[in-house]
């Protein structure tokens, strides 16, 4: 499964988006834009990557422009598995 589907599958889990989670894309914003994606939201959604990748993500890797758009998770997550 490509990484944008895992991401867009955590984020339909996490923020109980039900069947919007489908009309989730790369350029669909995040921060700021979607009312269920606030600071919990961000924490769990740190951990499911986490869990999910099996990657550790530090605390001062992250910035709001990685959760600005699914397509710069996206590119973060892809990031961290490469390393």
């Amino acid at each position: 499964m490509a990484t944008i589907d895992q991401i867009t599958a955590l984020l339909g889990e996490v923020l109980q988006l039900g069947g919007r989670a489908k009309t989730l894309g790369p350029s669909t914003a995040l921060l700021g834009s979607l009312p269920e994606f606030d600071s919990m939201a961000v924490a769990t959604v740190i951990a499911g990557i986490e869990e999910r990748f099996d990657i550790y993500i530090e605390d001062d890797e992250l910035s709001a422009e990685i959760f600005s758009s699914v397509g710069t998770l996206t590119e973060f997550v892809d990031a961290k598995l490469a390393e």
